[in-house]
């Protein structure tokens, strides 16, 4: 495997001194054993997941009500803590701590948080995974089951990796709860706030529908605010996941000259 080790994140290039090569090598468990944390999976009021330090040794706690990816992305996000953040005390997790709803924001959750992607979807084996595949949420599915990944944390990797304009948006029948773009995603384009009537997501919160969606071709203004979006096409595909909001991965398109 051809890796360019100076360019690869913190988190990477701790897996590959690890001898990470494969998604089966990551073995989160032992990696913290390794670092000197016990991983205890527990009961947890009013957090998802707790990081408790004592000099050189750590018990990280994982929260026994949520879904095994969820499971698995609390306790990168503690890991994290516990190896960047040695020093600075024990750390109690909530669960908008630990995700995508503060990923712009410049703090040690967000860090975390992105430590932990990293630990879970290194973009060293995502990349040569990616090659060729079609950018949706059947291709984010798919991408979880072999990295052990939660759907969402996938579909973001996916989003971030790919070349073409895309996001991914969570929505509540009501509202946005968080949105994320990769660069390539024009800055000038904003993710509307309430779910358009005519689309598949908004069938799916509503019950109406269930399931994942086929991926579909539509009009950018249902999902989208910016320069003419209403001349735009986008490429969606929806599906809801456990708590009962709708997760978009959008694609924008490019413009018809």
């Amino acid at each position: 495997m051809g890796v360019e080790y100076a360019r690869l994140s913190p988190a990477e290039k701790l897996l590959w001194q690890y001898g990470v090569r494969d998604p089966s090598h990551v073995d989160l468990e032992a990696i913290a054993n390794y670092r000197g944390a016990e991983v205890v999976y527990r009961r947890l009021c009013g957090c998802a997941a707790r990081l408790v330090a004592a000099g050189d040794k750590a018990v990280i706690s994982v929260g026994l009500g949520s879904y095994p990816g969820r499971q698995r992305f609390s306790l990168a996000h503690e890991l994290a803590h516990w190896i960047c953040d040695k020093g600075q005390g024990s750390f109690r997790c909530a669960n908008e701590d630990i995700g995508p709803q503060n990923a712009e924001a410049k703090n040690i959750e967000a860090y975390a948080n992105a430590y932990a992607s990293q630990l879970i979807l290194p973009s060293y084996l995502v990349d040569p995974w990616l090659e060729g595949k079609r950018i949706n949420l059947d291709t984010a599915k798919a991408l979880g089951n072999d990295f052990d990944a939660s759907l969402t944390a996938s579909a973001i990797k996916v989003a971030k990796r790919a070349q073409s304009q895309t996001c991914v948006v969570c929505h509540s029948q009501t509202k946005r709860i968080w949105q994320q773009k990769n660069l390539a995603f024009p800055h000038d384009f904003y993710v509307k706030q309430e779910l358009h009537h005519d689309t598949a997501a908004f069938s799916i919160a509503f019950g109406k529908t269930s399931g994942l969606s086929r991926p579909v071709k539509e009009a950018a203004d249902r999902w989208l605010q910016g320069p003419e979006a209403y001349r735009r096409t986008v490429e969606t595909q929806s599906l809801k996941v456990q708590d009962d909001t709708v997760l978009t991965m959008i694609t924008l398109l490019p413009a018809k000259s």
